[in-house]
């Protein structure tokens, strides 16, 4: 008994040192997952015979990815840091798979992920000067250079643009996200540095349900039908008009932004978001599949999940830069 409430004592503890902010938005994710998962419950009694077993899965996996990401923000930036490295990892695994079929870029393939440990150990020694220009620039020179040394010029040039993008989309830009657990308590944090990557994940994420609710609610006309056919202008608008709500009144909770700052993360992020989802669309539509794959049950890949994740993170991160952090 006495261990138990040893540890019980730990736990409250360790939960009383985060900021009350980021524990009330946590806790209102997991409220949200509470209710979703009690209408998914209830929907097989009032519908008979039809089947909501995608929906299901969908909110199983959101508990796993909730859970995951909570664990990691609370822990710290190593844990956060060790986190996105590996959906990094997945996210790239995904598309280099999909996307690089020639057999002579086996060893580019090999220094790709050679690259993602180097981008995450600039993380870990905190030096962004290192990040900010090893894969935009070094590594935009470095692996053209390298597959041209193999000897083989067959669609070379996509070949070589095929790897930065997915560099570039898997690595850099969802790395930014654990770079953001590295700004000092030192600076004007209402909700400490998860809290920044906390919010973003929300408005991000949310972003996605809210224009896929207002497109199932109103929408008619369609906004890009060869590229994603589900999407609609009403659900774009719809959910633009939602986040960007969100983002204005809950932006000051978790962010040091405010004004002219705020105004303009809470006007482009939902756009970012769009541009992301539908940018993954046209490529998986190029190669010929539906999911990057089945990692993730009811989503499909990590891919999926993360494709409006990875414009997002950048432009929130450089506009947090830009007008409310003095690290960067």
């Amino acid at each position: 008994m006495d261990v138990f409430g040893d540890w019980v004592g730990r736990a409250q503890a360790f939960l009383a040192a985060k900021p009350p902010a980021l524990l009330a938005g946590l806790a209102g994710v997991v409220i949200l997952l509470g209710v979703a998962s009690a209408i998914a419950a209830v929907l097989p009694l009032l519908k008979p015979g039809k089947s909501f077993e995608e929906l299901r899965l969908r909110i199983a996996s959101w508990w796993g990815m909730v859970a995951l990401l909570a664990g990691a923000l609370l822990l710290g930036w190593q844990a956060t840091t060790a986190v996105f490295a590996f959906i990094s990892f997945l996210a790239l695994r995904e598309f280099l798979s999909l996307a690089v079929r020639r057999r002579e870029d086996r060893p580019a393939i090999l220094a790709a992920y050679g690259c993602l440990i180097a981008a995450y150990g600039f993380i870990v020694a905190d030096r962004y000067m290192f990040y900010i220009v090893f894969i935009p620039v070094w590594v935009f020179l470095g692996l053209p250079a390298l597959m041209a040394l193999i000897g083989q010029t067959r669609g070379y040039l996509a070949s070589a643009a095929t790897f930065h993008w997915g560099l570039v989309t898997c690595v850099y830009n969802l790395g930014v996200v654990a770079f953001l657990m590295r700004v000092p308590d030192s600076e004007p944090l209402p909700a400490g540095a998860a809290g920044l990557v906390f919010f973003l994940l929300l408005a991000t994420e949310f972003n996605d349900v809210a224009q896929y609710c207002w497109g199932k609610l109103v929408g008619r006309h369609k906004i890009l039908p060869k590229v994603s056919p589900n999407k609609t202008w009403e659900g774009f608008i719809g959910g633009w008009i939602t986040t960007a709500a969100l983002i204005w009144f809950l932006g000051p909770v978790f962010t040091p932004l405010k004004g002219t700052g705020l105004a303009l993360v809470a006007f482009v992020l939902p756009v970012a978001g769009f541009a992301g989802d539908v940018t993954m669309s046209a490529i998986k539509r190029d190669i010929g599949v539906k999911d990057t794959s089945h990692a993730i049950p009811g989503h499909g890949g990590v891919l999926d999940r993360a494709d409006s994740l990875t414009f997002t993170a950048p432009l929130y991160f450089h506009l947090l830069a830009l007008f409310g952090l003095q690290k960067f």
